[in-house]
Formats: C-alpha cells, structure tokens, sequence
C-alpha cells in the first residue's frame, strides 16, 4: 500500500499562526501535527507517500521533510495550485499510486491510536474503498453517514440535519478505481470536488464501502482551541504509555531552576532555560531555545525560540516561534500584533 498526506490549505481559522507557513508544521507537543500522520502511516508499514503541498510555504514542507529518510520513508512531493478539494488532491497522485491500494490522510488530523489494524483489514478486504467513523458531537461541521444496521445508506457533507453523530474522519483506504469515480464529479458549492461526495457516487454505482470505528481519541486540529485541545490529550497520552508518572518530559541541554516548579504534563525540548519564579503546567508544550522566567504558564503552546520574561500569567495561549514578552519600567508599551489576536492585561 501507498499513502497520501494532504499538506495544502490556507489555515485562515488559525491566522496569524498561518501567515508564515502551513497549518500542518504547527506543532503540537513539540511535533509538526502531520508528522503524527506520517510515523502512523510508517508504523502501519506504508513507507512510500506523496506529500500534496499547495501555495503556502511549501518549501518548508520539504525544507522539515526532505526525502523523508530521516524519517524511515520515501516521499514524492504533489503540487496542487489551488485548495480544489480532496478528491482533487486524490485525482493528482494518479501515476503516483500506480495499481496500488492507498490510504489518505489530513495533514491536520491526528488519530491516537495508529493505523496498524485498518490498513491489514483494508490490505485483507475486497471493498473498493474503507472509512473511519467517529461519534461527535457537532456532526453539522464534518461529513456524516446514514446507518442502518452497521451498514451505510448514504455520506453527505456538513448536512443542517445530520442523519447520524458518525462523522467520517480524515483517513480514507481506497483504490484506483476512485480515480474514475472523480473524472464525473462536479465542483460543489465550496468550489472544491468532494470526497464525500465520490463515496458516495462510489456506492451508486454498486461498490460496498466497508467502515470501521474509531477506539481512543481522534482531533481535527482546524482551530486554536482544537490544538490546545490535542496538545493536552497527547500529553496525557504519552504520560500513560511511558509510564512517566510526574508527566514531565525534558529534552537535552535544558536548565532548569531549583526555584521554578513543572506540574506535569509538560513537555520542554531542546536547549531551554526555566529561570526563577517560573510555573508551567499544567498542560503545556516549550519550544527548543526558549528561555522562561517570573511567568505561570499553563494549557499553552509555547514555540521555539521565544523569550517570556515578565511577571505575567498565561493561559489557553498559542505562542509562535522568536516571539519576545517582557517587562518594563516604562508606562507605555508598543505592540505589534498579527490577525486574531488576543490581550487581556
């Protein structure tokens, strides 16, 4: 089997983190989010992907991933000039994929619990194309199935009148004969070809889609809460699977203050210092070079290279990289603030 990582979009709900790279390279506990889509897809034992890069700094896509061999895989780079949609993205790694079975995955997905058992049911099956189910709770905002008895009826996307709570996750088993199936769609009224919508076409013209449902937890990291929201969930994650019960991971050359305090899960990469009187935690991710002191800091992101230095709580925050807070004598403050941004002093 082949995969297939959607790296391309705008990421507009998430600006400015997006003004000066892709959505996909934000990372979340000191990981780009779709690397996690990539070491699923090697772990399952897929190792040859196309990576779909659009508009958006997609130098910096291959500049992080290169050829991919640091990562133990092969990758092929797609370019797609506009987000035309998923089936569109799909129908462009034609020759890539050659006679092959292939999972896609969004780039801005993360599924905790790997891919491992559905890609050797998928490898096993005689079905032209296999969905992953999750219950949700605002069904409205993703693609959702009718079922009836285990079986589904029909896919529609983003419906005012969901059918189900089952929405269809970002991570499809298909075969070529998908390919045939998007020559006939037709753009919705997003602009974009449908994936759901050539499943759902798949199914007209008489093919089974086998499904399967969704144990552990999966994210759609589309807006800043649902990142903060992944951050907290991996770092609970990775405390359980490692056994690490103060929840409190540190990465080489680190500092650390006798008189700051860490309350778990906190994960600190790489070169950092965390001077006195700082908390952090819970909950929270630090960037590689970043350097701490006098602040609380909790459920946040804090990327790299950043500097906080100021007698300053912070809380539910996203942080980007080279980003500079600290204190002054004087009684005027000068700031230079991107789109969506938020202060409350």
């Amino acid at each position: 089997m082949k995969g297939i990582i959607l790296h391309g979009g705008h990421g507009t709900r998430l600006r400015p983190l997006t003004h000066t790279g892709p959505k996909q390279l934000l990372k979340i506990a000191n990981k780009p989010m779709s690397q996690y889509a990539l070491e699923d897809l090697r772990n399952a034992g897929i190792k040859d992907i196309a990576i779909i890069i659009g508009d958006v700094y997609p130098e910096k896509v291959k500049e992080f991933y290169g050829n991919g061999e640091k990562f133990g895989v092969n990758l092929t780079y797609v370019y797609q000039d506009n987000p035309k949609g998923i089936a569109h993205a799909i129908s462009l790694c034609k020759d890539f994929i050659g006679n092959d079975k292939f999972v896609v995955y969004l780039g801005d997905n993360i599924l905790r619990t790997g891919l491992s058992s559905y890609v050797q049911k998928f490898e096993s099956s005689s079905k032209e194309a296999q969905i992953l189910l999750a219950e949700v709770e605002n069904p409205s905002q993703f693609g959702v199935v009718k079922l009836e008895d285990d079986k589904i009826l029909y896919i529609i996307e983003k419906p005012k009148n969901p059918p189900s709570n089952f929405a269809v996750i970002g991570v499809y088993f298909l075969t070529p004969k998908i390919f045939e199936i998007i020559k006939h769609l037709k753009p919705s009224w997003r602009g974009e070809l449908e994936i759901t919508e050539a499943l759902q076409l798949l199914m007209d013209s008489g093919f089974d889609i086998d499904h399967d449902y969704v144990t552990g937890w999966w994210k759609d990291t589309g807006t800043p809460n649902d990142i903060l929201h992944a951050n907290k969930l991996i770092l609970e994650s990775m405390s359980k699977e490692t056994k690490n019960n103060d929840g409190v991971f540190v990465g080489k050359n680190c500092i650390i203050d006798s008189d700051s305090k860490i309350v778990g899960p906190v994960i600190i990469d790489d070169n950092c210092m965390i001077k006195s009187s700082t908390i952090i935690g819970p909950y929270v991710s630090i960037g590689k070079n970043s350097y701490l002191k006098n602040c609380n800091i909790k459920n946040s992101i804090i990327m790299d290279d950043c500097i906080i230095d100021a007698p300053i709580k912070i809380m539910d925050s996203i942080i980007a990289d080279g980003t500079e807070i600290k204190n002054s004598e004087s009684e005027e403050s000068v700031y230079l603030l991107g789109e969506r941004s938020k202060i409350i002093l």
